[in-house]
C-alpha cells in the first residue's frame, strides 16, 4: 500500500507558504491506518526500548496504537499546563512559532529507553525538545520512529547526528 495517497497537502496553511502535510485523510481510512500502525511495529523491531513517548497530538494517534499492540508503557509529552502532577517542561522553536512541551516527572525512570513515535518530522525543533525531556528525566532516547518525513527541511538530518531515526514516507517540505 502506498500511504503517500492517503497524505492530502493544503498549500498555504497555516500560513501563506507553508505545504501542510494533513493526516487525517490517513487516520480515517481503516485500511491505511492499519498499514501504518503495522509499518510502525514493523520498524520498532529494531529498536531496544522499555517505553514509548509521542508528542501531542498528533503522535498520540499514532503512539498509542503502537503501545498496545507492543504492549510497552505509553508517555504523553504534553502542551504546557496538562499534566497535573510535577513535570520537567522545555520550550523550543516551531517551524512557524515557539511552544513548550513537558512529561510528568515520574514517567520516565532513570535509564530507561524511551522510542518516540510521531506522525512528521520537519526542521526538528519539537523531536528535539521530546529528546530532551527525556534525557532530563535521566531516560535515554532509543531513537524515533516518525509517520512523514519533510527531508529538506533538515530535520531528520540534525536527529540522525545522535539518534537512530525511521520514517515512513517522505515528502519535500514547502
Amino acid at each position: 500500500m502506498n500511504l503517500k495517497e492517503f497524505i492530502r497537502s493544503i498549500p498555504d496553511y497555516p500560513k501563506k507558504g507553508i505545504l501542510f502535510r494533513d493526516i487525517t485523510t490517513l487516520i480515517k481510512n481503516e485500511k491505511a491506518f492499519a498499514e501504518t500502525i503495522d509499518q510502525i511495529v514493523k520498524k520498532s523491531i529494531s529498536y531496544d526500548f522499555d517505553k514509548i513517548a509521542a508528542v501531542e497530538s498528533r503522535g498520540f494517534v499514532f503512539a498509542s496504537a503502537v503501545s498496545y499492540i507492543l504492549k510497552k508503557p505509553f508517555i504523553m509529552l504534553r502542551k504546557k499546563n496538562k499534566l497535573p502532577a510535577d513535570v520537567h517542561s522545555i520550550d523550543f522553536k516551531l517551524e512557524y512559532g515557539t511552544a513548550t512541551i513537558e512529561v510528568h516527572k515520574d514517567s520516565i525512570n532513570k535509564d530507561e529507553k524511551i522510542l518516540i513515535i510521531d506522525d512528521l518530522i520537519a526542521t526538528g525543533g519539537t523531536a528535539e525538545a521530546a529528546a530532551k525531556l527525556v534525557e532530563m528525566s535521566q531516560g535515554n532516547v532509543a531513537g524515533f520512529i516518525f509517520v512523514i518525513n519533510l527531508f529538506d527541511l533538515g530535520g531528520n538530518d540534525l536527529l540522525k547526528k545522535k539518534y537512530k531515526v525511521d520514517s515512513l514516507i517522505s515528502f519535500p517540505g514547502h
